[in-house]
């Protein structure tokens, strides 16, 4: 869990994870700017948004966060006290499992987002688009679309720096710049 990185293959599943992550709480994040003015959710709306975060695997998308807290943590404080390492890390593992059972915390706080957001109607529609059989296979394979999507966004992004970089030196050659 703490200062697990091995390979290359698992820092960039670590990496996309972390991703995934980072974007399911920016959701979450972005959703509590017009949530704080929203009307309160009724408790049976609060209930739908339960069940949608459920059905959607949005739950294993906050699997990783506890540990990501707790890893940055560690390094903040093994940075400014490098000669505390092993007891900071053994002090962290000691504290990891009382806090891994706050992750459901962030279910429900996306839970009351849900409830705000939709209507009791839409919160009913989407669950049923999250029970279907379609719905099922989404939540399966999105985990694979995100990461493969990822993979060819940064090729995509790679091949169109290049070519910004040779249109550049282009535009610059005719100015009388090399660059």
């Amino acid at each position: 869990m703490i200062l697990d990185y091995t390979g290359e293959n698992r820092m960039f599943r670590t990496f996309v994870a972390g991703a995934l992550r980072a974007g399911a709480l920016a959701i979450v994040l972005a959703g509590f700017s017009g949530a704080a003015f929203a009307q309160q959710p009724s408790s049976g709306n609060v209930k739908l948004g339960r069940e949608i975060v459920e059905a959607s695997g949005a739950t294993r998308a906050f699997e990783g966060v506890v540990p990501s807290i707790i890893q940055q943590t560690a390094n903040i404080f093994t940075q400014q006290n490098p000669d505390l390492q092993k007891e900071i890390i053994a002090s962290l593992k000691v504290l990891a499992s009382d806090f891994e059972k706050r992750k459901v915390e962030v279910a429900d706080i996306v839970a009351r987002v849900y409830a705000t957001r939709f209507s009791e109607a839409e919160l009913n529609e989407i669950l049923t688009f999250y029970r279907s059989p379609t719905g099922k296979k989404f939540v399966v394979q999105l985990p694979t679309i995100l990461e493969e999507s990822y993979a060819k966004a940064q090729e995509w992004g790679g091949k169109l720096s290049e070519e910004i970089v040779v249109k550049l030196r282009a535009e610059m050659k005719k100015k009388g710049h090399t660059i």
